[in-house]
Formats: C-alpha cells, sequence, structure tokens
C-alpha cells in the first residue's frame, strides 16, 4: 500500500456534520491499491460501550486516488475513530497521530469529531434540492413595454453587440410566466436588474431602484408575487464586488479627491483618480474603469450593501443571491452577508460565482452553493469532444469529492451562461450531442439551470453573440428539442430518485467513450445508458432482477440470463428504472 496516498483530516470536507445526528467520514487512498477501509469508531467516555465497526464504500476514484466514504451515527454526538485499511494479508492503521502497522490502544491518538452542535451544521435550501432553474438576461428576453425602450433599442432578434439595446424589460418576463410554467421550471435566475449605464446591468449606480428601461420596483414586485403564485422561486444577481463609475460615492471621490468622505469606499492607488497610460489608479473589476471595486472592508461600505441585501429580501420576499465575481470579495463580508440574509429569510439560496474549486466558501458560514463551471466543463468536454468513459468518470469523481454531501445536492449547476458560448454552439451544432448533454444534467446531482433559449435551440458563440434575444416566433423555435426539455424537467421533478440519490458509475471504461451510471435512493432505481459515438452500439451490464422499465415509455424491459443489453442509436441514450421491494 502507497502510504504517501492515504489522507483523512477531521474537518472540511472529509469529516462534517451532514445533519443534528450524522457525521461523515472519507478517507483517500491511491488508486486500486487497497481492498477494504473500515473505520473502527466509538465515543471516547465509553469506548468499550459504544464501539462499532463501520466498512466505507468507494464513493469515487480519480486518476490518482479512490475516495472512501460512510455516514457514522454516534450515540452521544461524539466520534472517535480510526481507520484500518486493508490489502490483501496486510492492514495498516491511520490515525490522528499517523500510520500504525498494530492497532494503537484506544483512543490515544486517535481522531476526533468533538460534538455535533446543531448551529454549526452547515445547512442548505431544501427548496433548492427540488428546484430547476432558468437563467434570464432580461433586456433579451422578451419586450413588453415599448414606453420603456432606451434610446437607439435595435428591433427585437438582431445582432447582439457589446453595448446595443434591444427593449427586454420585467413585463416582458410577467407575460412569459405561463411559458415558464409551461416548461417546468420552477426558479429563476435574473442577471442584474438594479439601475445601471449598461445594458446587462453590471456596473450598478443605484442598488435600490430597478432600472427604468426594465420597469420599476413595485413591477418587480409584482413579478415576484406572480412568479411564488406558480410556485417559481426568484434568485437576484448582487453585484456586490463593484458598482458603475456613476455611482453616487465614486463621483463624490471624483470630485474631491482624497478629500471625499468616501475615499475609503473605493481602493484608491493614487490620486488624482483617473486612467493613466490606460490603467485605472484604482483598483476596478478587470481592468475597466467603469467598474470601481468597493472595498468590503469598510463599515460603512459593508453596512451599506448588506442593507441592500436584506432589502430585496423583505421588499420581493426574494429567495436568493447569485453573487458576482464572489471569489474577490473578502471573505469576512461574506460571513456577514450569510447572518443577515439567513435572518432576513432562513431559506434563501446563496450562490457564489466561483469559477475553480471553492471549499473556501463551502463550509457553511458563507454560499450555499456556486456556479459550477468545472461541472460544464468537463460534461461538454466529455460529450462534445473526445474524452473516455474513464476519464470523465475520474473527472467527475473529482468534482464529488470537491465538497460535502450537502453543498454537492444544490450545487448550481449549468451546461452554459451569459458568459459562455450558447450549448448548441458547445455541440457543434449537434442536438444528439446536447441532449446526451442535457440528459446528464437532469440525471446528475445538484441543482439544474437552464440558460434562456437553450430549450429552442438558440446559439451563439461567447460574449455578445451568446446574449441574442429570446426567440419567440413560434416558427422559429426548435419545437422538438422544446419538448425533450419539457421531458426531462418532468423526469427529474417526478422522481426524487433523481434529485437527491446516490450516483455512481457502472461502466466507464479505457478507450470507451460509452457510460452507464445510476442513480438510486430508497424507493426507485435509475440506471442511464449512453453511447457518446456515431456508430449504433450496444452496452451489457449484469442486472440480475427483470423488473426495469423505460423511465420514457413505460415499456418492459428485460435482461438475458442475467446481463441487460441495450441497443442505442448514435449519440443515443436510454433511462430505465425499477421499483425496489421495500418501497
Amino acid at each position: 500500500m502507497l502510504l504517501e496516498a492515504m489522507y483523512h483530516v477531521p474537518r472540511d470536507k472529509w469529516a462534517y456534520a451532514y445533519n443534528p445526528s450524522t457525521i461523515h467520514l472519507r478517507v483517500r487512498t491511491k488508486r486500486d491499491d487497497v481492498q477494504y477501509v473500515t473505520a473502527l469508531t466509538g465515543d471516547k467516555y465509553d469506548w468499550n460501550g459504544t464501539y462499532k465497526e463501520i466498512q466505507l464504500e468507494k464513493a469515487a476514484s480519480d486518476n490518482m486516488f479512490d475516495y472512501w466514504e460512510t455516514a457514522v451515527k454516534p450515540k452521544f454526538k461524539r466520534l472517535t475513530y480510526i481507520f484500518r485499511i486493508t490489502a490483501g494479508t496486510e492492514n495498516i492503521y491511520l490515525a490522528d497521530n499517523g500510520i500504525h502497522y498494530t492497532l494503537p490502544y484506544a483512543t490515544g491518538g486517535y481522531y476526533e469529531f468533538s460534538y455535533i452542535h446543531e448551529i454549526d451544521v452547515f445547512k442548505v435550501p431544501e427548496w433548492a434540492k427540488e428546484a430547476v432553474f432558468y437563467q434570464i438576461m432580461t433586456e433579451r428576453f422578451a419586450n413588453g413595454n415599448p414606453d420603456l425602450n432606451p434610446e437607439g433599442t435595435q428591433e427585437w432578434g438582431g445582432r447582439p453587440e457589446l453595448d446595443n439595446y434591444f427593449g427586454g424589460d420585467l413585463q416582458g418576463v410577467l407575460n412569459h410566466l405561463d411559458d415558464l410554467t409551461k416548461l417546468g421550471v420552477n426558479a429563476i435566475y435574473f442577471t442584474p436588474l438594479f439601475q445601471a449605464n449598461s445594458y446587462h446591468k453590471y456596473d450598478t449606480v443605484d442598488y435600490k431602484k430597478v432600472d427604468p428601461h426594465f420597469g420599476d420596483n413595485e413591477l418587480l414586485k409584482k413579478l415576484a408575487e406572480q412568479c411564488h403564485r406558480r410556485g417559481i422561486r426568484v434568485m437576484l444577481d448582487a453585484v456586490f464586488n463593484h458598482c458603475s463609475e456613476n455611482f453616487p460615492p465614486f463621483q463624490d471621490v471624483l470630485k474631491n479627491g482624497k478629500n471625499s468622505k468616501y475615499a475609503d469606499w473605493f481602493h484608491i492607488n493614487e490620486y488624482p483618480v483617473q486612467i493613466k497610460d490606460g490603467i485605472p489608479t484604482y483598483d476596478t473589476f478587470g481592468f475597466y474603469g467603469n467598474m470601481p471595486k468597493f472595498n468590503t472592508a469598510n463599515p460603512e461600505v459593508k453596512a451599506y450593501l448588506l442593507d441592500v441585501a436584506e432589502y430585496w429580501i423583505k421588499k420581493i420576499k426574494l429567495d436568493g443571491w447569485r453573487l458576482d465575481v464572489a471569489n474577490e470579495v473578502d471573505n469576512h463580508f461574506w460571513r456577514d452577508f450569510r447572518k443577515v440574509v439567513k435572518t432576513a429569510n432562513p431559506e434563501a439560496y446563496i450562490v457564489g460565482e466561483v469559477w475553480s474549486d471553492s471549499l473556501t466558501w463551502l463550509m457553511g458560514d458563507q454560499f450555499d452553493s456556486v456556479m459550477n463551471y468545472p461541472f460544464a466543463d468537463k460534461v461538454l468536454e466529455f460529450f462534445c469532444g473526445s474524452m473516455d468513459g474513464y476519464n470523465f468518470a475520474n473527472e467527475m469523481g473529482s468534482l464529488i469529492m470537491r465538497y460535502p454531501q450537502q453543498t454537492n445536492e444544490v450545487i448550481f449547476n449549468m451546461l452554459c451562461s451569459h458568459d459562455t458560448p450558447r450549448l448548441l454552439t458547445r455541440a457543434g451544432e449537434d442536438k444528439r450531442r446536447l441532449k446526451l448533454s442535457v440528459v446528464f444534467l437532469f440525471t446528475y446531482i445538484g441543482t439544474p439551470c437552464i440558460f434562456y433559449g437553450d430549450e429552442v435551440g438558440i446559439s451563439g458563440e461567447g460574449d455578445p453573440d451568446c446574449r441574442k434575444c429570446m426567440q419567440w416566433n413560434p416558427t422559429k423555435q426548435d419545437q422538438e428539442l422544446y419538448d425533450f426539455y419539457r421531458l426531462m424537467i418532468d423526469l427529474r421533478k417526478s422522481n426524487e430518485a433523481l434529485r437527491k440519490g446516490r450516483f455512481r458509475f457502472l461502466k466507464a471504461d479505457h478507450n470507451d467513450p460509452c457510460i452507464i451510471y445510476e442513480r438510486m435512493d430508497d424507493t426507485l432505481h435509475f440506471t442511464v445508458w449512453m453511447n457518446n459515438t456515431p456508430q449504433e452500439r450496444t452496452l451489457s451490464h449484469p442486472m440480475e432482477t427483470k423488473d426495469w422499465k423505460d423511465a420514457l415509455t413505460e415499456e418492459d424491459v428485460v435482461p438475458a440470463n442475467g446481463i441487460m443489453n441495450i441497443k442505442l442509436d448514435p449519440y443515443g441514450y436510454r433511462i430505465l428504472y425499477r421499483q425496489l421491494e421495500h418501497s
């Protein structure tokens, strides 16, 4: 056994309270190096009376490591433990004080989870596990009130540029809520709605005022109320990293320099405040001089922004915040942000925009979730590229092991957004590949999100081309694709196993891009079969029971001699399920 590969610490994602009575333990070992990992557990004050051995499951693997996991319910909310790791006839013991070749005397040097304090348990909104999100960029969704059109508004459906307008507004969204209900989505993520100079509104001027091109505060309140009546949750975009150069406090800094009472609201590196040799003399989002960066450590700035966060929760009964450029804001701010938001609405869903490993923000004191761009990258690399099943399973295993389970259950999964090329374009305009990606999205762990228009076949390269106007003309919509999206949304919403069940690959081989995986809870067992090749394929896997049905047609699907053989079209898929006996 390769001892250097073994890893566990009694904190973070390796040992954490999943709920007030359950602790999850994880251990890492070298890939395909050990046969068993067993937790020897008990209470440090009554080791013999509470002793229990629990075998861990191999929950995931990546290119280098296996990850083992188990759930433990300690009798007294305290847990002392050591791991026995077995390969053949060899055993070693992994403890807090190192590696041992014989079992150390209990409980000196063992790992400890001191106590499950309910206040410390990382709780995420239960509704987010049920949600299917729909991302709307309001300016490009629907023009419901032409009287609000900004000067120079272009004809709906024209070519998007970096600075042009098409007149989308909140009334347009309100007019199409029935369409969203029909599609089946039950949550909306709006990109910024507050007063700003640009069409995209990521340069906020007034944080408590809906942009006049979109409507007004009362219209947003009406829209939120109508959404809630339909069972649709509402999440807004919070741009707290930076503001507009026209934000009044920054204008005061431009006018009064270091004498401005707002000078410490921003990161001013040199006076006068200006663009010098193409670089601002103050910190900004990127190097955009029109987006000065807040000093969120300043108590006045923090109070101002936290008041904004609370204001909209109370004003429109907001269900969540998506946090723009979240990784560039200090962690102290986000900890206070969580307290304010969760006090105002304990079920608020907090999603950070972080494009890489985000564990720092996902330990229960800051965000509930992040935009899972690594998920999108790996899924599209597999279904729209040339990765084989073995490497895809490794990549997904690595992603699953990044975070605690409660975060995985509400991780914000999307395949494209306003910041990336459109899904259809990423799929090379091949709807079959798009569909495989979408099937995976809706049968995987986490909270799925659709970018407006993907369901009717809108394509587009990166910004600004991905921000095309929504296509409302039925003759120009891909109705077959729309029906497919409705089908997948309904399948997920109708089956708790696809929202909360465990995930595991059953087939993921070297040099073969075909995969089989399962989702399972105590009631239903799903298997998903995917032929990610341009040739017809038959996939086979051992299955003892004969009670399988096609999840989309209810047709019986019976294995032969204990082997299930599924014939699939090029880039085809099939979803099977069965009722479990104890359901």
